[in-house]
């Protein structure tokens, strides 16, 4: 009844109407954007937005553009025919992810009553690719008419050089100059003089040349026979007052660019099924990761999602490449070299960081190099330090490389240090953060929305708060260095971390528990008060071994009641909850990568039925989604019969740990385990979902080892059987 709404409803409004002032950072949803087709490219530290034209203009969030290293270099790109937008037929980016195809053609030319050009005689064939820090657009014009083809083309540009958060949202007091163009025969330079003292150019260059080139157009006269055909290249570089960027020829660059992604492929392991549907979802996973991966000096780093976070996020990617380790643990370890030389050195409360502590985020733009925001080089991560260094052990155990292990050995005994002395404000054994610096992040788990911690009756808990998921997580730490070190002959410290980590469990155990919710509290807050609400948080602490054995089955049933799994998977709130809202973005909504984990968790405790029902939901998601790709989350509402999952209007897409969480969903399916000490892959208990009779992983590395594998499903049975063995390697299969 109006004027006598439940509280839940209070909370949520609340929660909307105070997004804003109480998170700087808040992404502004100001026009519809969610049934607008995007076209994603990312390369490097480049990445664009495009719409189904593949042109670049003002719609849904404003977020089109050409980025660079945290900036848009171009702001405004469109192709026009006598003026006005060619008539739609296709477009789509291409399953490797290099590259976008549209498909257009003529409308109807007239010149007075007379039509001169009769659409569809002119097809437009147009392509997109990236590669160091250029894009390369080709547009090829074939008159399948009888007759020549005249007309003016047009290409429109602008560069407006705002910063990425300005693009999110965020207001500046002041910004730098644009230059004046610089035009020099088939090619412009735009600039922009940055607070910062940074000049960025775009420079844009037409071949052939345009008949007509201005500070904002490019002009065409096409004049065409029947038959023939005409390629128009722009290439756009996109340059950071280091100097002019290498440019190739379009042909060179699609050469570079294709070498490179048949040097991943031969070096992958792959996965394949017999369902093509689920063979579609992983293939893109699998091509999304690779875009999504930047070579830096430590190696592969999977950046965290465009378009907001195209930058080396500390939590994402620990998590992205303990999801991957399985098959793929180079990414692990360019993540924790990375994030190793990037360790915090100091207290510098701006920055919120400390003596160990891993990074959040780091931005390149003029904002962050003008401490307009704190991102420069972030560490408001309560929980990237503990996923350091449980994913070192992951990644030791995976590979035995002891010598890189020892390299980042001082990195791993900061870290541990920095749980003991910094995480642990009070001394009372828990890790629990409280923000610092004045314009940094309020919450600083996973769950960073300013209203992501509460009580029951909705109310926000006050720091310092001890996330129940951040104790799993050092748990884990603690186990993990304990390995560690005694592979490393270092025991008495091996002793310790084990005592310790004996220790935390239970406490967390006293203190956690919540037994008529039947699952553990969100956090406790500042006066250790739990927070009696159920998330999606407590899943994770199934997954890390923290969570006592029988208390998991309750958490279990918990987790996958109807008030937490709305049919496309678990909700980060349930319904049941004060503040649950299924549009918001951590407080009902659903996350694959969450999920993910929670299925790992479900699989640890033997309760496979769960982690085969989290990757069947997602994969039918799947069959919805454009190009099959699991954006960074969807809106928590009920699944309905026919419908596809609800889109959230600001989620990244792609993200690197949603296109991760594939690969840990079965591994929890299968229940995999690798050990390379003893060259050795274990299967707990395998299970296939109804969907798939066959599955093949092949090209699968251990050690020195290579090995292909087969999954049979025979009614909830599966078999393993080998085609292809190098080197020594045993499978276990446990039943």
């Amino acid at each position: 009844m109006i004027g006598n709404q439940p509280a839940a409803a209070d909370a949520a409004r609340e929660s909307h109407n105070g997004a804003e002032e109480s998170n700087p950072y808040y992404i502004q949803a100001t026009t519809p954007s969610a049934d607008e087709h995007r076209l994603v490219l990312k390369q490097g530290d480049t990445f664009g937005v495009y719409d189904h034209y593949g042109d670049i203009r003002v719609t849904g969030l404003g977020e089109l553009g050409l980025y660079h290293e945290g900036t848009r270099y171009l702001s405004g790109l469109s192709l026009r025919l006598v003026n006005s937008p060619a008539l739609f037929l296709s477009s789509t980016v291409k399953e490797e992810n290099d590259l976008i195809a549209v498909d257009l053609t003529n409308p109807d030319v007239s010149a007075g009553d007379r039509i001169v050009v009769p659409h569809g005689a002119l097809h437009i064939y147009r392509t997109i690719m990236l590669w160091h820090g250029v894009s390369y657009d080709l547009i090829r014009f074939t008159n399948y008419g009888t007759s020549r083809v005249e007309l003016p083309v047009t290409v429109t540009f602008e560069a407006d050089y705002a910063d990425i958060f300005e693009v999110r949202g965020t207001r500046r007091k002041e910004r730098g100059r644009l230059l004046q163009p610089q035009i020099d025969g088939n090619t412009i330079v735009l600039s922009y003089m940055g607070l910062d003292g940074v000049v960025r150019r775009t420079q844009i260059r037409f071949d052939p040349a345009p008949r007509a080139l201005s500070d904002q157009r490019a002009r065409f006269d096409l004049s065409l026979e029947p038959g023939r055909e005409l390629n128009v290249g722009i290439t756009i570089a996109c340059e950071r007052g280091r100097g002019p960027l290498t440019i190739l020829a379009h042909d060179q660059a699609a050469q570079a660019s294709a070498a490179r992604l048949q040097l991943a492929r031969e070096a992958a392991c792959h996965v394949d099924s017999s369902s093509e549907p689920f063979d579609a979802w992983v293939h893109r996973a699998v091509a999304d990761l690779q875009m999504m991966t930047t070579d830096t000096k430590a190696g592969p780093y999977p950046y965290a999602g465009v378009p907001w976070f195209n930058t080396p996020f500390g939590r994402d990617g620990l998590l992205t490449a303990l999801m991957c380790l399985w098959l793929a643990p180079d990414m692990a370890k360019g993540v924790l070299g990375y994030l190793a030389a990037t360790q915090a050195e100091s207290v510098v409360p701006l920055q919120d960081a400390e003596p160990g502590k891993i990074l959040h985020e780091t931005r390149d733009g003029e904002m962050a190099a003008l401490g307009e925001i704190p991102f420069g080089r972030y560490y408001g991560s309560v929980d990237a330090t503990p996923l350091f260094v449980w994913l070192a052990g992951a990644y030791f155990e995976r590979t035995t490389d002891l010598p890189f292990i020892e390299s980042i050995w001082p990195n791993l005994e900061r870290a541990i240090e920095w749980i003991d002395r910094y995480g642990d404000r009070d001394g009372d054994g828990f890790v629990e953060y409280y923000r610092q610096s004045p314009t940094g992040l309020t919450q600083q788990g996973w769950k960073d929305s300013w209203d992501s911690v509460f009580h029951a009756d909705g109310t926000l808990a006050e720091g310092p708060i001890a996330l129940c998921e951040v104790q799993g997580y050092v748990f884990a730490a603690k186990r993990a260095a304990a390995a560690l070190a005694d592979a490393l002959g270092r025991h008495d410290e091996a002793s310790v971390w084990r005592k310790q980590a004996d220790e935390l469990r239970e406490r967390f155990e006293q203190s956690f528990w919540l037994e008529d919710l039947g699952t553990y509290a969100l956090a406790l807050d500042g006066r250790k008060r739990p927070c009696r609400v159920r998330t999606s948080n407590p899943g994770h602490c199934l997954l890390t071994g923290i969570a006592d054995g029988t208390r998991a089955h309750r958490v279990a049933r918990t987790l996958l009641a109807p008030e937490s799994f709305s049919g496309w998977g678990v909700r980060t709130v349930a319904s049941s909850e004060a503040r649950y809202n299924p549009m918001s973005y951590h407080d009902g909504s659903v996350w694959p990568h969450d999920n993910a984990l929670i299925a790992g968790g479900l699989a640890r405790h033997g309760i496979k039925e769960g982690a085969i029902r989290i990757l069947n939901s997602f994969f039918e998601a799947s069959l919805f989604l454009d190009l099959h790709r699991l954006p960074e989350l969807f809106c928590g509402f009920v699944r309905r019969p026919g419908e596809g999952p609800t889109l959230y209007p600001v989620a990244c897409s792609p993200q690197s740990w949603s296109a991760a969480a594939v690969f840990m969903m079965l591994q929890a399916c299968l229940g995999l385990t690798i050990d390379a000490g003893r060259s050795l892959i274990t299967f707990h208990y395998p299970q296939l979902p109804p969907f798939l009779k066959e599955m093949h992983i092949r090209n699968l590395k251990i050690a020195d080892a290579t090995i292909d594998l087969q999954l049979l499903r025979h009614g909830h049975d599966v078999g393993i059987n080998v085609p292809r063995r190098q080197g020594h390697v045993e499978i276990h299969m446990i039943k």
